[in-house]
């Protein structure tokens, strides 16, 4: 019986994501998938009998290979070379925290500068097991990754709530935004719009190198705002260059090579996060680990909560939680102080509570 070789096709990508491959390699089977999912499964039959799959635009001679192999009933070699070779080896700790998480609360779809389809991130994040997907594609202010105006973060809400409507029974998107906090720490979208999101995270895209005490007020008015939830990537640092997958239209505009570290008073801006019930995020992408160890241990200490997240732009970048998973844990970071092992339910009556 022959296998979908559209699905392995996409498996592959996936993989080639969540291993940090280099960008043309995920390209090439995303492509392949999407130049054969356009046509009906027979024509796709008989072209891989007749050997002219690679005729169509998108299709090359691996992923005609996996097509072939795949249509024979075969699981690709590619895809079984990749299976063969995967593993997060975390230790008990960080697979205990990884086992806890329900969702993921920063994520990016084509919508901005990801590269899928917001449908296409859902449902890897089903595959994976999470109970919902925060939506959070960036602000209007970053131009580079054609960030949401209000009348586009509209219609985008209106297009979850119909996506919401066919995804499986257990599984739901939740709305958010990136917003920049902006020089003078305002948030970078209408309030009346950030008001009606079930999550806001707020992060700092410009002015990186400001001095100490401004990035302090900057950041410390961004948190007293009740819209925000959550203070993505706080520091701002880049420990390697940025890895590759992330075929999004704004992808040039994350090309960062290594950056130090954003200067603020840690001890001040956790305290806030504390008053003003924001969390922490741990961001899970390789390039960043952000905020570094001893910050993280200092907004524990503090009394924070955290959001361990992905802040994916491609599917497979979905299961890169476990970075985030594996620096918590050897933090000492509970799961009970994570906002992400919370329910659907309970995380916006969070992020909806009135401020005390």
């Amino acid at each position: 019986m022959s296998r979908d070789p559209i699905a392995d096709l996409r498996r592959i990508a996936f993989l080639l994501e969540r291993a940090n491959e280099a960008t043309y390699r995920v390209r090439a089977f995303r492509s392949a998938a999407n130049a054969l999912a356009a046509l009906p499964a027979k024509e796709v039959a008989e072209r891989a009998r007749a050997g002219s799959l690679t005729e169509l635009a998108g299709v090359g001679d691996v992923t005609a290979r996996c097509v072939t192999e795949s249509l024979a009933g075969e699981e690709p070699v590619y895809l079984r070379r990749l299976l063969a070779t995967e593993g997060s080896d975390l230790d008990a700790e960080a697979t205990a925290l990884r086992t806890a998480l329900r969702g993921d609360c920063h994520t990016h779809s084509d919508w901005s500068d990801g590269g899928s389809p917001i449908e296409e991130m859902a449902l890897a994040a089903v595959e994976l097991g999470h109970e919902y997907l925060v939506l959070t594609d960036h602000s209007p202010r970053l131009k580079v990754a054609r960030g949401l105006t209000a009348d586009r973060l509209r219609r985008q809400l209106d297009h979850v709530a119909r996506l919401n409507e066919a995804l499986p029974e257990g599984f739901r998107i939740l709305t958010g935004i990136e917003v920049d906090i902006l020089a003078d720490g305002s948030l970078d979208q209408d309030e009346e719009l950030l008001a009606r999101l079930d999550v806001v995270v707020g992060s700092v895209h410009s002015g990186l190198n400001d001095d100490r005490a401004k990035m302090t007020r900057r950041m410390l008015t961004a948190i007293a705002n009740p819209h925000l939830d959550i203070l993505g990537h706080c520091t701002g640092r880049m420990v390697s260059s940025r890895p590759a997958g992330v075929t999004g239209p704004g992808d040039r505009g994350h090309r960062a090579r290594t950056r130090a570290e954003s200067e603020f008073d840690a001890d001040a801006v956790f305290a806030a996060c504390v008053e003003h019930r924001t969390a922490v995020e741990i961001n899970s992408r390789p390039e960043r680990q952000d905020p570094p160890k001893r910050l993280i241990r200092r907004a524990l200490e503090a009394g924070c909560v955290f959001a361990i997240n992905t802040d994916a732009h491609a599917p497979g970048q979905l299961d890169w939680q476990r970075f985030g998973c594996e620096r918590a844990a050897r933090c000492g970071v509970p799961a009970d102080r994570v906002v992400n092992t919370w329910t659907a339910t309970d995380l916006i009556a969070w992020t909806h509570a009135p401020a005390t």
